[in-house]
């Protein structure tokens, strides 16, 4: 675990040899240290110090999703020259959806740099799904514009393009499941947003897949559909450790 100092508020606030440490780690060195530490800062923080020089991550986010599917669609294409346009849009958003982003960022230990307002941190928001995606994108947006389009792509290919050809291969997860209920002859499957929370522009969405009456498994996404699909992985997980016990 980095090291934190508690700030006032009594926050975990990263102190600055941390960021140093985190660049040297990736083996990126950034001209402005203002862009990265603004690619960590949610909302949330900035709400709480009121700093007029302070900027969260929204917009870099903004950025950083349309740079990172410009650079994963380039390689898709020079990669597959044989892959029709709706192949490579699934394997597209096989790469850029928000599970993998997650995954991405967890790797990369992205999580103990965000800087967050108490409330938030509080409430779990350091290990939420969709704001890990968010600080992934955030990221790729301050390199985007610290560095330009050739760093981000040196970037992905060092952390991401590598494992791009399993993501891309993944099945869908609610077709994965709604096929074992079939083979099973189960209860059928319902699909519940059980909440609905942040601004308009930046909804995320809660979704519980139930077999039956039984809750199988719980998902959020900045869409329905994320949601959705992160439930029906959750839920496969739960019947192959079931399957196991057995």
């Amino acid at each position: 675990m980095f090291d934190c100092d508690l700030n006032k508020r009594g926050v975990p606030e990263v102190v600055a040899s941390k960021w140093d440490e985190l660049c040297a780690r990736l083996e990126i060195h950034f001209n402005s240290l203002a862009l990265l530490r603004q690619a960590f800062t949610h909302a949330s923080y900035r709400n709480e110090h009121k700093r007029p020089s302070l900027e969260d991550n929204e917009r870099l986010e903004f950025l950083g999703d349309a740079v990172l599917e410009l650079v994963v669609s380039e390689f898709l294409y020079k990669t597959k020259p044989n892959q029709p346009e709706g192949e490579l849009t699934r394997m597209r958003a096989a790469i850029v959806c928000e599970p993998t982003l997650v995954r991405f960022a967890r790797d990369l230990q992205f999580d103990q740099f965000i800087r967050l307002g108490r409330g938030e941190e509080r409430s779990g928001g350091r290990h939420r799904a969709a704001l890990l995606a968010d600080v992934f994108e955030a990221f790729i947006g301050a390199l985007y514009l610290d560095q330009g389009l050739e760093s981000v792509r040196a970037f992905l290919d060092r952390y991401v393009f590598p494992n791009a050809e399993s993501y891309a291969n993944l099945k869908d997860y609610k077709t994965t499941l709604q096929e074992w209920v079939q083979q099973h002859d189960a209860s059928p499957l319902r699909y519940v947003i059980t909440e609905e929370r942040g601004p308009a522009h930046a909804k995320e969405f809660v979704v519980q897949v139930l077999l039956g009456e039984t809750v199988m498994g719980e998902g959020s996404g900045r869409s329905k559909k994320e949601a959705e699909q992160q439930a029906a992985s959750v839920a496969l997980a739960r019947l192959a450790e079931q399957e196991k016990s057995r």
